[in-house]
């Protein structure tokens, strides 16, 4: 094959891992079939879709539908950052649905304020319904999940450790963070309630040493300022610093 009769593409950088290792080059040269969309050359290369931000060709935006010809350089890019989610009316944040893997994740964002859902026992077909019928963005570290057709919107998650993956997609989405808001179990937005309300479920010393407390209304879960340790004092610390500046709301009452 020559460049003459070969679509060659440039993979930006932020999307090489998702190339076989034997392939990861950021050029990367492909027969057109006279058919096939651009959409569907870049997916074949192992690029998610839902990871691919702008196709030029020669300069000029084209549309995942256009059909490359022979001699045509597109240049692939990622999606920009903050990423705009669709949200319906009515909704001012974005909300989430995380797969199988990304359970530490999830209690993560619930412990910032972000409204995160996650089941350990879904598959693929039953998170891509859930994500669509309540539109939420399906996070996950497999990529083949990510290429089924059905899904409205999804996002590959970066990083091996936990604290790699928050920062990822807090500067990806820049979700509003609202501290100590969420039961971390299970998602529930907390409610004030008062002392005298939980007072025969709590230990003799955290009734001596607090009186301000919050309840989950899902799952009944009793919270209180000092029910947490210095390690997720430090998580919700980190977060408001390296969050994107319209993302730090600030924490609701505990």
């Amino acid at each position: 094959m020559s460049e003459e009769s070969d679509v060659s593409l440039r993979i930006a950088t932020e999307l090489l891992l998702f190339l076989p290792a034997r392939r990861r080059r950021e050029w990367q040269r492909v027969a057109p079939d006279g058919t096939s969309t651009l959409g569907h050359v870049v997916e074949s290369l192992g690029v998610p879709l839902p990871e691919v931000g702008l196709l030029t060709v020669e300069g000029v935006e084209v549309g995942r539908s256009y059909q490359p010809v022979a001699g045509d350089v597109v240049h692939v890019h990622p999606v920009p950052r903050p990423q705009r989610v669709p949200l319906e009316p009515g909704r001012h944040a974005p909300r989430f649905l995380l797969d199988v893997h990304l359970g530490t994740l999830a209690r993560r964002l619930r412990l910032l304020g972000v409204d995160a859902t996650y089941h350990n026992d879904m598959d693929d077909p039953s998170l891509v319904a859930e994500a669509n019928r309540e539109r939420r963005v399906l996070l996950t570290q497999d990529h083949r999940l990510l290429c089924r057709r059905a899904l409205w919107f999804g996002a590959y998650v970066r990083g091996t450790k936990v604290d790699d993956q928050l920062r990822d997609l807090l500067d990806r989405f820049g979700p509003p963070l609202r501290p100590w808001t969420r039961c971390t179990a299970c998602n529930g937005e907390l409610a004030h309630v008062d002392k005298a309300e939980v007072d025969r479920l709590l230990e003799a010393g955290t009734k001596r040493s607090y009186d301000v407390y919050g309840r989950c209304p899902e799952c009944g879960q009793i919270y209180w300022r000092g029910a947490h340790s210095g390690r997720l004092e430090e998580i919700v610390r980190s977060a408001m610093r390296t969050a994107r500046p319209e993302s730090q709301v600030g924490g609701g009452p505990r």
